[in-house]
C-alpha cells in the first residue's frame, strides 16, 4: 500500500495535469474507465495543438483518441490553431470529421457518437446515406472527404479536426491512394488524428506526416489490454504454442508440441509407406483433422465461446454451419432463441417473403437460433449486420468467417480459430503475412469482459509450429504506400493548383517519400561500392604493366568462347532437327548418347506437326518410344534400311522382339563411328586466335602473381556490374510519380481533357467529377454519347460493364441482352481498346477491360424481375451469383448512375434516364440501407 506522502504526490500530479489539460480532464470524467498511458499521451499531444499518429494493437482502445478530437471540436473554444478570419461575435462552431475505410464502420461509429453526443450533433455521409451532413461532427468514408476536398465543398468551413481511423488502409492496393490524397490536400489549419494498427515503420510514416502536416506526435503501444494466449489443436489435443512469455519473445515453440507433431508426422509417413504401394502416395489427404462441429463443441466445453472461426472460403463458411447443424449442435437457451428471433424478424421486415426463401432465410435463421452463423461478403448486407449485432450481444456464439470480418468491424470474441494459414487473395493462394495473422488473432479477448484471449491454429501436416510461432511473434510488417496518380486525380490537381504545383504535390506523397528514402539507402550503397571498387583496383595493380588492359583481354576471350559455344550448340541442334525431319519408316539410325544409345529403326517419322520432330523408334534393346533432337549430339545418319510390317504394333512384345532382331541382323556396330565433340569444327575462330595472341604478348602475362591480380580484378568487375544495376534503380525511383503524372497529363492533353496551356477543359471538369476505377472510359462514353437513347434498364446494364469485376476469371465471354445494350457495350469495348493502346504506348498502367458478367442480372432486376431469376442469370463459375455480391455490385452501379445524373457532361435525357434507373434498381433487397 502506498504511503500518505506518495498518495499526496499522486494527487498533486493529477491536479497539475487537470489544470494543464482541462479538456482531457473533462473528457476522462465521462468515460467511466481510466485512460491507458498511450491514450493519455496521445490526447495530451492533441490538446497541445499537435497532430498525432497512434499505433496500437486491435482492441487496445485507439478510438478513444479519435473521440477526444470530437470532444475538442464540440467544446466551446478548443486549443489548437484558431480559425482563419475569426468572426467578431466569437469563435464559429468548429467541426470534426471522423473518416473510416468502410461503410459498416462508419455506420457503427455514427451510432456510437449519437449515443454519446445526441443525433443533432452528429451526421453521417457514405455512398448510401446522407444524414445531418452539416452537423459539427460528421462520420464519413474516406472517399467522401476526398471528393469534398476536390469539389471545394462549403461543408469544409470551420473544419478543425479530421480523424482517420484505420489509416494503415493506405497500403490497400485498390483504395489506399485516397488516404494520401486527403492527408496532402487537407487545409493546414486542420489537425490530423491518424489511428493505425501496429506497424513496424511508424516513425517513417510520422516523419512523412511532419513534412506534409507539420508537428505530429507519434504514440506507439505494443501492449494488449487483454493478454493473448496462442494454441495449436493437433487432432483432439490442444497445446500451448509457447511455454511462457519469455519463450514467445524468443520464438521458442513448446517442446511437447514439437515432439507430438513430429511423432504424428512419423506415424502418417509409416502408415503411407505400408499402404501406398510402389507408386508412393501423397501425405495431405491421409490426414483427418478435427471436424468443425467437434472444434466448436470443444471450445464450448472449455469456456472459450464466443469464437470466430476463420475459414477463408465463402463456401467453407456456409458448409461449416451446415455441418454443425447436422451434428445437432445447440449453443443457446430457449430465452436466447426467442430474443434472436425477435431481433431477426424486426430487421428483415422490408424484404419481400418470396425473396427471403431465395436467400436461404429459414436455414440462416435455424443456425442463428442455435448460436451459429456464417459471415462473408457473399451474404446479404442486412444478414451480415444481424450476425454482427447478435454476436456482440452474446447471442450468437460461433461465427465462421472469411478475413473480411477482421477489417475493423467491432466484433471481439473470447477465442479466434484459424483453420488454415493460406488464403486466396483474388489471384492466387498465398500464406498469411504476420500483419494479417496479428489482425485476425487480435479479435480475441474482449476488454472489460475477458481476462485473456485465445488464438487457436488447427494443425495439419503442412503446418509447421515454428512457422506459426514466427507469425505470432513477428512485428516486422511495414506500412507500404500504394499511391499512384489517376486521370481523375490529375485533372482535379491541375484544376485546383495548376500543373507544376500539382507535380510538386505528388512528390510530397508517402509513396514518393518512401521511394526517395530507399533511394538514399541505395545511393549510400553505390558510394560504398565505389570505394570498394577502388580498393580492389589497387589490389589488382601489376608492376609489369596495365593489368586492366590485360584483364579486359581475358574477359573478351571468355565472352568469345561462350558465344562460339552457344553458336555451335544452336548449329548442332538445327542440324539434328533437320536430320530427324528427313527420316522415313524403316531407316536404321544410331542414337549417339543417353539411356537409349545404340541402333534403332524408325517406326513413325512424326513430321509435319508443330514443334520439334520426335520420331517413334524401336531400339535393338527392344525399347519403343519417341526420341527428340536433344538425344542427338550430331545429326542422325541413315545407316541402313529394313522393312517394317505395315500394321506393326510397337506395344506387342513379340513384334518388338522380331523387329529388334532384324536391326541387330544388319551387322552394324551399335557404338561405331564415335567421334570427338570437335569433329565438326574445322579451324580456329580468327578473332579468338587474335585475342589469345595479344594476351600471350601482354607484359602482365609473365607476372608470377598474375592469377592473384586476376582474382581481385574479377571481384571488381562483378561489383561494378552490381553497382551499375543499383544506379539504374536509383534513376528509376527518383521522381517516378512525377514522371507517371507527366505521362497522364500528356495523354489527357492529347484527348482534350486538358488544354495545351495546362488549363482544364469542359471535358476535363466532367472527368474530375467521375469517381470510379475506369474514370477515363466513363468520360469517353459520355463524350461519344454511347449511353444516350437507352431505357433505364438498358442503361443500368450498359454502365455495369465498367464497374463490375468477376471474383474469378471465366474463359468464355458473358452474353448480353440483345439490341441497344449489346451495341452500347460493343462501342464501350472499342473505346477501351483505343484507351488501352494509348496507355501502353505511353508506358502507363492499363485501364481494366470491361467485364460483361453483371449485365444480365442488373438488366433483369431493373426490369422488375424476381430475385431468384436475377441471381440465376449471373455469369458465375459455380452456379448462382451470391446475394451479397449482387447487392454490392448493384450499389456500385447505382453510385455510377448517380454520378451520371449529376454530370454536366451528360445530356438532359441521359441524366433523367439515370435517375429513373436508380429508382428501378433501388427496390426489394436494394431498398435496405444500414444506419439509420
Amino acid at each position: 500500500m502506498s504511503s500518505p506522502a506518495e498518495r499526496y504526490a499522486t494527487a498533486r500530479r493529477r491536479a497539475a495535469q487537470a489544470s494543464q489539460f482541462p479538456a482531457l480532464n473533462e473528457f476522462a470524467l465521462d468515460l467511466g474507465f481510466d485512460l491507458d498511458d498511450f491514450q493519455r499521451e496521445a490526447c495530451q499531444a492533441l490538446e497541445r495543438g499537435s497532430g498525432v499518429l497512434v499505433c496500437a494493437p486491435t482492441g487496445a482502445g485507439k478510438t478513444v483518441v479519435g473521440e477526444f478530437a470530437v470532444h475538442l471540436a464540440l467544446r466551446g473554444n478548443p486549443a489548437g490553431p484558431a480559425a482563419p478570419g475569426g468572426a467578431p461575435e466569437g469563435p464559429a462552431q468548429r467541426k470534426c470529421f471522423y473518416t473510416t475505410p468502410i461503410k459498416a464502420l462508419s455506420n457503427q461509429k455514427y451510432h456510437d457518437l449519437v449515443d454519446r453526443y445526441g443525433a443533432e450533433q452528429v451526421g453521417l455521409l457514405t455512398g448510401d446515406n446522407a444524414i445531418n451532413g452539416d452537423a459539427p461532427v460528421v462520420v464519413m468514408t474516406t472517399e467522401v472527404l476526398r471528393n469534398m476536398l476536390y469539389a471545394g465543398s462549403a461543408t469544409l468551413e470551420g473544419l478543425a479536426y479530421v480523424v482517420m481511423d484505420e489509416v494503415h488502409y493506405l497500403a490497400d492496393r485498390f483504395r489506399g491512394g485516397v488516404w494520401e490524397e486527403v492527408i496532402i490536400h487537407l487545409p493546414a489549419s486542420v489537425t490530423l488524428v491518424s489511428l493505425s494498427a501496429t506497424v513496424s515503420n511508424a516513425e517513417e510514416f510520422a516523419d512523412w506526416l511532419v513534412t506534409v502536416r507539420g508537428e505530429t506526435a507519434v504514440v506507439v503501444s505494443e501492449h494488449r489490454p487483454v493478454p493473448l494466449w496462442q494454441h495449436m489443436l493437433v487432432g483432439k489435443r490442444m497445446f500451448d504454442l509457447f511455454h511462457d512469455a519469455d519463450a514467445a519473445r524468443k520464438h521458442d515453440v513448446h517442446p511437447e508440441l514439437l515432439r507430438y507433431t513430429r511423432d504424428t508426422m512419423r506415424r502418417l509417413e509409416l502408415g503411407e509407406g505400408r499402404s501406398a504401394g510402389p507408386g508412393g502416395g501423397r501425405r495431405g489427404p491421409r490426414w483427418r483433422g478435427p471436424m468443425r462441429p467437434d472444434i466448436v463443441d470443444r471450445l464450448d466445453r472449455e469456456g472459450l465461446l464466443p469464437a470466430i472461426l476463420f475459414i477463408f472460403s465463402r463456401a467453407g463458411c456456409a458448409a461449416a454451419v451446415q455441418q454443425c447443424l447436422a451434428a445437432g449442435l445447440r449453443l443457446t437457451s430457449p430465452e436466447e432463441r426467442a430474443e434472436i428471433r425477435q431481433v431477426v424478424e424486426s430487421r428483415v421486415t422490408a424484404i419481400p417473403g418470396e425473396d427471403l426463401s431465395v436467400l436461404g432465410y429459414w436455414e440462416w435463421l435455424d443456425g442463428l437460433e442455435r448460436g451459429l452463423a456464417a459471415h462473408h461478403a457473399g451474404m446479404l448486407p442486412v444478414f451480415k449486420e444481424v450476425v454482427e449485432e447478435l454476436f456482440v450481444r452474446g447471442l450468437v456464439k460461433a461465427v465462421f468467417a472469411t478475413e473480411t470480418l477482421a477489417l475493423g468491424i467491432n466484433m471481439p470474441a473470447r477465442c479466434v480459430v484459424l483453420e488454415r494459414l493460406v488464403k486466396y487473395n483474388g489471384e492466387a493462394h498465398v500464406d498469411l503475412t504476420p500483419g494479417e495473422y496479428t489482425q485476425l488473432t487480435g479479435r480475441a479477448g474482449r476488454r472489460g469482459i475477458d481476462v485473456e484471449g485465445h488464438a487457436v491454429v488447427v494443425w495439419s501436416p503442412e503446418t509447421d509450429p515454428r512457422h506459426v510461432a514466427g507469425l505470432a511473434s513477428t512485428r516486422t510488417y511495414p506500412l507500404r504506400s500504394s499511391f499512384r496518380p489517376s486521370y481523375n486525380m490529375a485533372v482535379n490537381l491541375v484544376g485546383t493548383v495548376g500543373a507544376e504545383p500539382a507535380r510538386a504535390l505528388l512528390e510530397s506523397s508517402f509513396a514518393q517519400f518512401q521511394a526517395d528514402r530507399s533511394v538514399v539507402g541505395l545511393a549510400r550503397q553505390v558510394q560504398r561500392n565505389t570505394e570498394t571498387i577502388e580498393a580492389y583496383g589497387a589490389e589488382a595493380a601489376c608492376h609489369h604493366g596495365d593489368f586492366d588492359e590485360y584483364f579486359a583481354l581475358r574477359v573478351a576471350i571468355a565472352d568469345r568462347e561462350r558465344a562460339l559455344a552457344r553458336q555451335g550448340q544452336s548449329q548442332r541442334k538445327a542440324a539434328a532437327v533437320a536430320s530427324l525431319e528427313r527420316l522415313r519408316v524403316g531407316d536404321v539410325i544410331r542414337v549417339p548418347s543417353g539411356r537409349r544409345a545404340g541402333l534403332a529403326v524408325v517406326l513413325d517419322p512424326a513430321t509435319g506437326g508443330f514443334g520439334e520432330p520426335r520420331p517413334l523408334v524401336l531400339t535393338q534393346d527392344r525399347w519403343a518410344g519417341r526420341v527428340s533432337p536433344g538425344d542427338f549430339t550430331t545429326p542422325a545418319e541413315v545407316l541402313a534400311r529394313i522393312r517394317v510390317p505395315k500394321h506393326f504394333n510397337h506395344r506387342s512384345p513379340a513384334a518388338r522382339r522380331d523387329l529388334a532382331a532384324e536391326v541387330s541382323g544388319t551387322g552394324l556396330d551399335r557404338h561405331a563411328g564415335r567421334r570427338g565433340g570437335r569433329s565438326q569444327t574445322t579451324g580456329e575462330d580468327h578473332r579468338l586466335s587474335q585475342l589469345r595472341t595479344e594476351l600471350r604478348g601482354h607484359p602482365c602475362h609473365a607476372c608470377p602473381d598474375r592469377e592473384e591480380h586476376a582474382r581481385w580484378a574479377e571481384r571488381r568487375r562483378r561489383l561494378e556490374k552490381d553497382t551499375e544495376e543499383l544506379r539504374q534503380r536509383v534513376a528509376g525511383r527518383t521522381g517516378s510519380l512525377a514522371r507517371t503524372f507527366d505521362r497522364i497529363v500528356a495523354l489527357l492533353t492529347a484527348r482534350g481533357y486538358l488544354a495545351p496551356d495546362g488549363t482544364v477543359t469542359d471535358a476535363g471538369r466532367m472527368l474530375g467529377r467521375i469517381w470510379t476505377e475506369a474514370d477515363l472510359l466513363v468520360a469517353e462514353c459520355l463524350r461519344r454519347g454511347v449511353w444516350d437513347g437507352l431505357s433505364p434498364a438498358e442503361l443500368a446494364a450498359a454502365v455495369s460493364v465498367v464497374v463490375f469485376e468477376a471474383r474469378r476469371d471465366v474463359d468464355e465471354r458473358a452474353s448480353l441482352p440483345r439490341g441497344a445494350v449489346a451495341e452500347a457495350v460493343d462501342v464501350t469495348l472499342k473505346l477501351w481498346s483505343e484507351i488501352e493502346a494509348d496507355e501502353a504506348a505511353r508506358g502507363l498502367a492499363v485501364t481494366r477491360e470491361p467485364d460483361l458478367g453483371f449485365a444480365w442480372p442488373i438488366y433483369r432486376w431493373a426490369r422488375g424481375e424476381a430475385l431468384a431469376k436475377v441471381l440465376a442469370s449471373g455469369h458465375e463459375l459455380d452456379g448462382e451469383m451470391p446475394a451479397g455480391d449482387f447487392v454490392r455490385w448493384a450499389r456500385q452501379v447505382v453510385d455510377l448512375l448517380g454520378q451520371l445524373a449529376d454530370s454536366g457532361g451528360a445530356s438532359a435525357e441521359l441524366r433523367s434516364t439515370a435517375r429513373q434507373a436508380i429508382a428501378a434498381v433501388n427496390r426489394g433487397v436494394l431498398a435496405y440501407h444500414a444506419t439509420a
